[in-house]
C-alpha cells in the first residue's frame, strides 16, 4: 500500500514507547496524518522539480518598491491563482531588467505548492524542441505532456520572429 512515512512514523513511536497517551483511534489518526502530509510534500517537491525553474522565486519575496511599479493588489490576486480555472492568459510585460522572469517564477512556483502542473520554458527552445519532435514522430506525446500542463510559462516571448511552423505549434 506503499505507506512508507506511517510505518516509518509507526516503528519510531514504538521504539520511543509513544503509545502512552493515545486511544488507537488516534495513533492511527496520527499516522494516516503523517501519511498525507508525506506525500503532499513530496508531490509538492515534484512538481517545483519537473516545472524546472531557473532561480527559487517566491510571491511572499517580491519587491514592490517604488521604481518597479509592481501593484502588490495586482500580485495579490494572481497569487489566488484563479486565471488557472478560467483559463486565461496572463502577460508580463515591462522593460528588461525588470524582474518579469523572477515574478513568472515566483506564480509558477506558487502554482506548483498549491498543486497545479507547471512547466517553465523559453519559447524559443520549446518551439525547437517542439519542432523535432514533429520531425522525429513524437509530436503529439509532446503535446499531451503540455496538455496535462495546468500552467504553462513562456518565458522571453516575442523576442525572435516566429517563422510558418513556430505560429501553428502556438495555435494548437
Amino acid at each position: 500500500m506503499r505507506l512508507g512515512a506511517m510505518a516509518e512514523l509507526h516503528c519510531q513511536n514504538v521504539k520511543d514507547n509513544r503509545f502512552a497517551g493515545f486511544t488507537p483511534d488516534e495513533n492511527i489518526a496520527l499516522l494516516a496524518d503523517h501519511e498525507c502530509e508525506d506525500r503532499q510534500g513530496k508531490k509538492k517537491a515534484r512538481l517545483i522539480k519537473e516545472a524546472l525553474f531557473k532561480q527559487k522565486a517566491s510571491v511572499a519575496d517580491i519587491d514592490y518598491s517604488h521604481n518597479r511599479n509592481l501593484d502588490r493588489n495586482m500580485f495579490g490576486r494572481l497569487a489566488t491563482l484563479s486565471f488557472i480555472t478560467k483559463k486565461e492568459n496572463i502577460i508580463l510585460s515591462g522593460p528588461s531588467g525588470v524582474g518579469k522572469s523572477y515574478l513568472a517564477q515566483a506564480i509558477g512556483n506558487h502554482a506548483c505548492l498549491m498543486g497545479y502542473r507547471t512547466v517553465y520554458a523559453n519559447t524559443s527552445r520549446l518551439i525547437s524542441k517542439l519542432k523535432l519532435s514533429k520531425v522525429d514522430g513524437t509530436y503529439l506525446k509532446e503535446l499531451s505532456k503540455l496538455q496535462k500542463t495546468g500552467l504553462l510559462i513562456l518565458d522571453d516571448f516575442g523576442l525572435q520572429a516566429f517563422d510558418a511552423t513556430a505560429r501553428e505549434i502556438l495555435m494548437v
